[in-house]
């Protein structure tokens, strides 16, 4: 499980503009009724999937566009690494299939205004001041991605004007279908990926 910031300010409007690394990994063993922090220090931690043969976990941390690898099994197990960075928007959820594809929900591309933002803290605290219609809005924009175990990006999938899905926010692969879900949208997205 994945806490994506700080309890205290649960507004994840104003934790983007703070993108500070609320975030933690957390394993917990129903048996015992302990849980233990895997990895602390990570920035929006939203979405994690377990790898096919069950030897590491991906998490999202949305606010720096990078899917982090946690080894649970093997001579890497109890170590972290960047599995894909420098993604096209900001990661959502993700899941893992049986055949070892990664889908992820992508709910507005990178814009380079946000990343400016984020190279300016002091720009952000002003920005935090203004009402939230003068805020900076999403692109209506649908997109998913498909990433192998290596960390390639090996598909993707748009909807340039956003008008038949924007903001996807989760993706399930279901045999040979994607279920896109959104929080802004009347409707389930469903398409045929094999």
């Amino acid at each position: 499980m994945t806490p994506a910031h700080d309890l205290s300010n649960p507004d994840y409007l104003l934790d983007l503009l703070e993108a500070r690394p609320w975030g933690r990994l957390l394993s917990y063993t129903p048996s015992s009724g302990k849980t233990q922090v895997l990895l602390k220090d990570l920035y929006f931690a939203n979405g994690v999937a377990l790898s096919a043969k069950e030897d590491f976990v991906l998490v999202n941390e949305t606010y720096r566009y990078r899917i982090t690898r946690y080894w649970l099994k093997g001579d890497k197990a109890g170590e972290h690494e960047v599995f894909i960075d420098n993604l096209p928007g900001l990661p959502d959820n993700l899941e893992g299939d049986r055949a070892g594809t990664f889908w992820v929900a992508l709910p507005s591309p990178r814009k380079s205004d946000a990343d400016f933002l984020h190279q300016h803290p002091w720009l952000k605290a002003q920005i935090a001041k203004l009402p939230r219609a003068m805020w900076p809005k999403a692109t209506p924009y649908g997109l998913a991605i498909a990433i192998d175990e290596q960390g390639q990006i090996i598909q993707s999938l748009h909807d340039t004007s956003g008008s038949h899905l924007r903001m996807i926010t989760s993706v399930k692969p279901v045999g040979d279908y994607l279920y896109l879900g959104s929080l802004e949208n009347d409707r389930i997205g469903k398409l045929k990926i094999r």
